[in-house]
Order: structure tokens, then sequence, then C-alpha cells
């Protein structure tokens, strides 16, 4: 890799490091002063140029320039939309397909808090509801769960004694009580 050396403005006389692509070319700085100078300095060399010193005045030239302007009408003229945006691209639509419902149970829509239940109990209620989906059927579980609670008198908030439910001291053991 060939190695960059300072060179020094032309114009501001202070060291800088060339441009690599034009490095062999470049004689300003990158200062907005020097880029003037340059410029100005370019324009000269331009127009002391045989070949630029009559450009835009032979004949053929102002021929081409006014057949240009005919072809394009109103070019200095033209504004563009203020609401231009480069860095975004406008989005093409794309159809939407139709989706059909399947109602075929597969391992994939049975997720996470339905492996957790048994098989058997998340195949009768896909059943029994006719649907796969692993929000409906945790729905109906809850809802199943909380109805067989009402049924053996299983109140939220109160713990069963040792984890096992003595099924005669339950809802009929308390009428007994009352009536003897």
């Amino acid at each position: 890799m060939k190695r960059r050396r300072q060179r020094r403005c032309q114009h501001c006389k202070r060291l800088y490091l060339p441009d690599p692509r034009t490095q062999d070319r470049q004689k300003h700085c990158s200062e907005a002063a020097c880029k003037r100078a340059s410029k100005a300095w370019r324009q000269r060399r331009w127009l002391h140029n045989p070949a630029g010193r009559n450009y835009f005045r032979e004949p053929d030239n102002v021929e081409r320039v006014q057949q240009w302007r005919k072809a394009h009408p109103g070019y200095w003229r033209r504004k563009r939309p203020k609401t231009e945006n480069a860095l975004q691209d406008d989005c093409s639509t794309q159809p939407v397909e139709q989706q059909k419902d399947n109602n075929e149970l597969t391992a994939i829509a049975l997720q996470d808090d339905c492996l957790l239940q048994p098989a058997l109990v998340v195949g009768l209620i896909a059943n029994l509801t006719g649907t796969a989906l692993q929000g409906d059927i945790a729905l109906t579980i809850r809802k199943m769960h909380a109805h067989g609670q009402n049924i053996l008198g299983i109140r939220p908030g109160i713990k069963s004694q040792g984890g096992k439910r003595d099924r005669q001291t339950s809802v009929v053991s308390g009428a007994r009580a009352a009536g003897s």
C-alpha cells in the first residue's frame, strides 16, 4: 500500500493529507476558502487553455446549447417536491392470501401450556370444542377446573389439610352436622 505524505496547501500554506484517490492532482486542502481558491485557479487554467478559451462561444456549441434548451423548457425554474424523502422508499402493496381454517390436530398447534396437561385431557377438550388452538384449550381447561372446584365445594384460598381431601367431610358432612 502506498504511503500518504502530507502536502502544503497552495492557498493557506498549511500541511494536509491529500485524498488517496486524487493525491497526485490535489493541490489545496479541504477548507472552504481553499476550495474557492482551487475552483478559481482551475477556472483560470481552463480559460487560458486554447480548447477552453472559446468553448461556449463557438457556433457549434451555441447551437448545441440552444437545441438542448428547446428540448428542456423551464429546466432552471423546475422546483423539486418538498415532501421527497430519500431515506424511505414507497413499499408496493402485496396481495393478502386467503387463509383457510385447518381443523386437523397437529403437534405444532399444541404448544407449551398444553404440553403440561395429559395428552388425554388435551385431546378430549380439543375434540369437544372443535379447536386445536392452545389459547382456546387453555381457556376451556380453566373453565372446567373452576366448574370442578365448584362441584366439589373447593373455594379459592382454602387449603386442604394434609394435601388430601376427605369426600365424606365435604359438603355432605356439614349438612349431617346441622341435622343431628
